[in-house]
């Protein structure tokens, strides 16, 4: 089945091709770093990612740029009420981000570049946009420069709406506009706001415009024309719509495909600090291991909106562990021997194939992940090793290619590496030996004392036809 997404910019799913054979270049926007992130930021970070590991999946080497919004209104804002330098308060909340993204398994970008990283690329759009007659100065002295909306007969095709039915954008103050729905390309300095976040431009002292960031970003790292920009559904408009018309204005080709995730709810209602029905990734990671959170976050179809409620992470560490109770069991009775890491680029069943092909539908192909984990158990309890293992290969390589691998270093309890599970395998092994020793001997007040001291210890034993194999209690 050949790869197909949605896309927003026509509003259907249409056969993907790269531009270039081989390789997909993928655009998503990341944060806008003045505070904690929310739920929302990771989920569409897990998103992406998702689409990442499946495009390699897929054979294709792909290339991954995801920004930092480091200079913001909101920063300054923020670093203002807190009496903190801007960049100060802008690093930090990068790295918490970071933190939460490794938690979760979300791959590291190719390139993650910061915006007060790229201001000369920014001016260098801005006088093209003016030299093409899609921007200006403002008249009033204030060293703004806007994007003339109106002079881009294509502003409104990525949300399919008309610009008189638009409201005016608050991004600047309106006196030095045309239009009341121009947006900012450069915002003067105004006295009052920190040196430290001025920079000298053509146009005068200021700072870089939220939605010029990222057209400058992407095709400094990606050309002028690439194959995919991601983001939030809640990015489509302003930001999404904005970066297009400037970019094609400038005479970029942009972005092949727009593909936009889903929001997250709490009980079918907005998530909002007032009403206090929030929660954000370091609680959920409090309640449940980052495995558990991850496969939550993911489960549901990148499109969709994912409603949380209490009982989501519970339902979500149920199937985790119907997974990992099964790959765990089949590895102990299929590979008595405790091999690792020979498991990368098994062969996925074609169902779940075509379902990530199809818009990468993760339900459906969770639904062939866990049929596949049904199966497995059936051939276990019948003592059918080629079906478990037929079986137990298919969901390593699915969670694999899900990022949801519980025999991966990255899901180790307690930080445990594969090589620290091996040595492990090797002393509960030898208990075991003792203990058929024992059972052979008929000393069962020796054989069940051995199972009491591995019990103690969180190891589980299972007496089976071919021996006694052991896992660790879940």
């Amino acid at each position: 089945m050949t790869l197909r997404f949605y896309d927003s910019a026509t509003a259907a799913v249409r056969d993907f091709v790269p531009l270039q054979e081989g390789r997909v270049s993928l655009y998503y926007c990341g944060a806008t770093v003045q505070g904690e992130p929310h739920i929302g930021h990771v989920r569409s970070a897990l998103a992406f990612d998702q689409l990442t590991r499946w495009l390699q999946s897929s054979g294709l080497d792909v290339t991954v740029v995801r920004n930092v919004t480091d200079i913001d209104d909101k920063i300054l804002l923020k670093a203002a009420e807190n009496d903190e330098p801007w960049w100060a308060l802008a690093y930090r909340f990068e790295q918490a981000f970071e933190d939460a993204y490794d938690a979760l398994g979300i791959l590291k970008p190719t390139y993650e570049p910061r915006a007060t990283g790229h201001i000369p690329e920014m001016h260098a759009l801005i006088a093209q946009l003016i030299e093409r007659g899609h921007a200006y100065p403002a008249p009033d002295g204030s060293g703004d420069v806007y994007f003339d909306v109106r002079s881009w007969h294509q502003y409104g095709s990525l949300t399919h709406q008309n610009i008189d039915d638009m409201q005016a954008t608050p991004d600047a103050d309106p006196r030095g506009k045309r239009d009341p729905r121009d947006f900012a390309l450069w915002k003067g300095y105004k006295e009052g706001e920190p040196e430290t976040a001025r920079w000298e431009s053509p146009w005068g002292a200021g700072r870089p415009g939220w939605h010029l960031e990222c057209s400058a970003m992407v095709t400094k790292y990606l050309g002028t024309e690439f194959d995919i920009h991601g983001g939030g559904l809640d990015l489509r408009f302003p930001h999404h719509e904005n970066e297009m018309a400037q970019s094609q204005a400038a005479g970029h080709g942009f972005a092949n495909f727009w593909m936009h995730n889903g929001m997250v709810t709490y009980e079918g209602e907005k998530m909002s600090k007032s009403i206090g029905n929030t929660i954000n990734p370091r609680e959920m990671l409090e309640i449940a291991r980052p495995l558990v959170v991850r496969y939550y976050l993911g489960q549901a179809h990148y499109r969709s909106v994912l409603d949380y409620r209490p009982g989501s992470l519970t339902e979500a560490a149920a199937a985790v562990e119907r997974i990992e109770t099964f790959m765990h069991a089949a590895l102990g009775y299929v590979y008595p021997d405790g091999a690792f890491g020979w498991f990368r680029n098994m062969s996925l069943p074609a169902a779940f194939r075509a379902a990530m092909d199809d818009d990468l539908n993760i339900p459906a192909a969770l639904a062939v992940l866990h049929e596949t984990v049904r199966a497995g158990n059936t051939a276990l309890a019948a003592k059918d090793r080629d079906g478990a293992e037929t079986a137990f290969q298919a969901a390593v390589a699915m969670t694999e290619a899900l990022g949801i691998n519980p025999l991966d270093d990255q899901w180790s309890r307690g930080g445990d590496t594969a090589a620290e599970t091996a040595a492990l395998d090797v002393l509960v092994k030898a208990q075991l030996e003792a203990r058929a020793k024992a059972r052979a001997e008929k000393n069962w007040a020796e054989s069940d004392h051995i199972r009491d001291v591995l019990a103690a210890a969180g190891v589980d034993v299972a007496d089976t036809a071919e021996g006694a194999t052991w896992s660790l209690k879940r």
